[in-house]
């Protein structure tokens, strides 16, 4: 009964796309401040955001995702990478001071600890100046807040809307099993946040480079989130009005959503929004697209890792011809399920030439990718099931090697807190381990 309430879903068959694309004949098509650019316009923009030499990803991949419809490219932008929660809170309350016209906030947690009391209290203010404040809470992630937290702001003149209700009297429809999985802030529509951060007391400490062990699961995990100003914020804007038309079930006062906003630095975004209504999961299809289109490298560092066939495929086939592949994956959970089924995929991926570390120094909820020196992505999709099939998620993809850099360092400092998993050592762990992979790879479809 249970399963035939959650339903079934597939992904994408990436080689059916392929076939599909290599009929097409879509044109590149990115947009700036002042509209669409013409073909040869984008072609140079693109070109210059990779070294001589090393565009091949940019142009194959980005052929690719055009042909399939994807979002667009929207040039113009900064990007500013956040790491942990300090930094980003500090950089969060600094703009949400600085709003004038309104504030839209989708978060799967939104705890009443220091830091949701934190950032309940200035929304409060912000209201009171006449700011308009929307918020979008999933009902699972937030489950442990006390409902008053939420009527508090509510009396207080606050939007707030309960993404997919557990209680089935209370929601437009009963979907359990699809939760609200993004992090999404936007400001005044000039400025939005994005990443793996929740509204939690976890991130009040930082952790990057602490080379602090710890296995306490309330102190300082490991986290990225994104700050990006300019016209690529429109595009989160965008997909945080659908969420709330589709679930709120209520209009939002008319603010001025969509600004016109100036070109604020040189950053290509494509900004990509999913879940489980839609007919072509575009942040797997993009993710592993880059994945097949690389040449180079892929470095990946995932909170929760519970690959499908298709990603193992790409994964393995990728270090096969020689791509280094690199996977930073956490060393201990907050959920040993997950835990465990990602770890039932080792052997294979190892064997195939991926590396493969564990990131030991604190819980790691990160979830980035940095690709051939030039393509990044931060967000909200961890690579299992769930993200790509049960979850609305949303993504930030930057092209450019100034900031795929910035990622590179990052990526580094995390690979010195990591563990190399070696196959020798790996393949003579005990029974007890492989019966726990062996148990949760079980429900993987459902983790």
């Amino acid at each position: 009964m249970v399963l035939t309430l959650i339903g079934c879903a597939s992904l994408p068959d990436l080689r059916d796309l392929r076939r599909s694309a290599r009929k097409s004949q879509q044109q590149l098509k990115l947009l700036d401040v002042c509209g669409v650019l013409s073909p040869r316009q984008a072609s140079l923009l693109i070109k210059k955001s990779g070294r001589a030499g090393e565009v091949s990803l940019l142009e194959h991949h980005l052929a690719f995702i055009e042909s399939v419809n994807g979002p667009p490219l929207i040039g113009g932008n900064s990007a500013q990478l956040l790491i942990d929660g300090p930094a980003t809170f500090e950089a969060i309350f600094a703009k949400i001071e600085l709003a004038s016209d309104h504030i839209n906030l989708e978060s799967y947690i939104f705890d009443d600890g220091v830091i949701g009391t934190k950032l309940a209290n200035l929304l409060l203010e912000k209201r009171s100046q006449g700011v308009d404040v929307n918020i979008i809470f999933d009902s699972v992630g937030s489950m442990a807040t006390p409902p008053a937290f939420f009527e508090h702001l509510r009396s207080n003149r606050i939007e707030v809307c309960e993404f997919n209700p557990v209680n089935p009297l209370k929601g437009k429809r009963w979907r359990i099993n699809n939760r609200d999985h993004r992090k999404l802030l936007i400001v005044d529509g000039a400025t939005a946040f994005v990443g793996g951060i929740n509204i939690s007391g976890v991130y009040s400490t930082g952790s990057f480079g602490s080379r602090r062990k710890t296995s306490d699961l309330s102190k300082g995990w490991r986290d990225t989130h994104l700050q990006i100003d300019g016209p690529a914020v429109s595009e989160f804007q965008r997909l945080f009005l659908e969420t709330w038309a589709k679930q709120c079930g209520t209009s939002l006062p008319q603010r001025n959503f969509f600004p016109r906003i100036p070109v604020t630095g040189d950053k290509i975004i494509r900004v990509i929004g999913s879940g489980p209504d839609d007919a072509l999961n575009l942040t797997y299809v993009v993710l592993l697209s880059a994945i097949a289109h690389a040449k180079k490298s892929v470095y990946i560092t995932m909170a929760y890792f519970v690959p499908d066939p298709q990603t193992i495929e790409v994964l393995t086939a990728a270090a096969r011809r020689g791509v280094d592949v690199k996977l930073i994956l956490p060393g201990f959970s907050d959920f040993s399920a997950v835990f465990h089924a990602g770890r039932s995929h080792y052997s294979n991926l190892l064997k195939a030439g991926v590396k493969i570390f564990e990131h030991r120094e604190a819980l790691l909820h990160a979830k980035t990718a940095v690709i051939d020196d030039v393509w990044s992505t931060i967000g909200s999709t961890n690579m299992d099931w769930r993200s790509f099939l049960h979850n609305d998620e949303v993504n930030g993809v930057i092209l450019g090697v100034d900031f795929a850099s910035e990622m590179q360092r990052m990526f580094d400092q995390d690979l010195a807190d990591a563990v190399p998993i070696e196959i020798a050592n790996w393949e003579s762990r005990g029974s007890v381990l492989r019966m726990k992979e062996w148990g949760a790879r079980l429900w993987e479809y459902w983790l």
